[in-house]
């Protein structure tokens, strides 16, 4: 099914285009209204709210924002096509007189319906300097697939060209992909930064803002061309801007109209700037 053909089922978008419809709706009743007309994508590619007091969250107890995160989840699991996948990115979390700083994933992982293929870790460089622990510097993207024979991965388009010996031989042959390694289940890429002389070029106002380079080797390793990729919390709409510029199709919820505007202001500037670039070509 087509785009344009969800756009009409789901209702009046806040913004769309060839390739991007944005709703400025709570998530659970755009899964709803996709579950109620037998809607399906090809992967959701998110990373929600992880309570800890950000000014779009609403508070929660643990319990209640795991059972929340979960039944999310579930929906997500009916709106899947079979081949499908979910990418959950996730954070840390603090627990009264338990833990400073617990991964989430290790409260939610099982409460999920999908295979959990691989856990992947996004190691980065900026952030807090702490003087009495450690300096955070990663957080968790959860791999899941609905189906473990049968799901998307394309290697080839998301190999580090960095490689140690590209010369290395055995017989004769050379040991290394032309293209370049496996970016491993470590990814080191920069977060969205802030303040005056670093901030980076992609900001926006949202204070918790996808990277574009997380989110590209995402869609570009677990997405084809065309497929549908959903984010019931499109934020500032990253995952919105990357599906298009890769010519994907993406569906994006988001409950706060403010970011709605943020997301759809990006997407216009893209769509500016392609247009810009064909005018030039021709």
């Amino acid at each position: 099914m087509s785009l344009q053909k969800i756009v009409e089922i789901i209702g009046e978008p806040f913004f769309s285009n060839e390739f991007v419809a944005i709703y400025n709706l709570d998530c659970k009743e755009g899964l709803q209204r996709m579950i109620d007309h037998k809607l399906k994508v090809n992967s959701t590619i998110t990373s929600p709210p992880y309570n800890i007091g950000k000014e779009y969250e609403r508070p929660l107890t643990v319990n209640q924002y795991v059972d929340w995160l979960s039944q999310i989840s579930d929906l997500l699991y009916q709106i899947t096509k079979n081949n499908g996948s979910y990418l959950l990115n996730l954070g840390y979390l603090k627990i009264e007189n338990q833990a400073r700083a617990l991964p989430i994933p290790y409260l939610i992982w099982d409460r999920i319906k999908f295979y959990l293929q691989q856990e992947i870790v996004w190691n980065y460089g900026a952030g807090v300097a702490c003087k009495n622990y450690l300096s955070p510097r990663n957080e968790k993207i959860l791999w899941y697939v609905k189906n473990i024979e049968e799901y998307t991965f394309n290697l080839d388009a998301i190999r580090d060209p960095d490689v140690k010996y590209p010369n290395s031989k055995k017989n004769g042959k050379l040991r290394a992909n032309t293209l370049g390694k496996n970016p491993s289940d470590v990814w080191q890429i920069a977060k969205v930064t802030t303040g005056a002389n670093r901030s980076s070029e992609e900001r926006t106002d949202h204070p918790a803002q996808f990277p574009e380079d997380l989110v590209q080797r995402m869609v570009l390793g677990f997405t084809n061309e065309l497929d549908i990729i959903l984010d019931p919390f499109l934020g500032s709409g990253t995952t919105a801007t990357v599906a298009m510029k890769n010519k994907r199709y993406c569906i994006g919820f988001e409950i706060n109209k403010d970011y709605c505007k943020i997301a759809t202001d990006r997407i216009k500037e893209l769509e500016l700037s392609i247009a810009v670039k064909s005018a030039i070509l021709f």
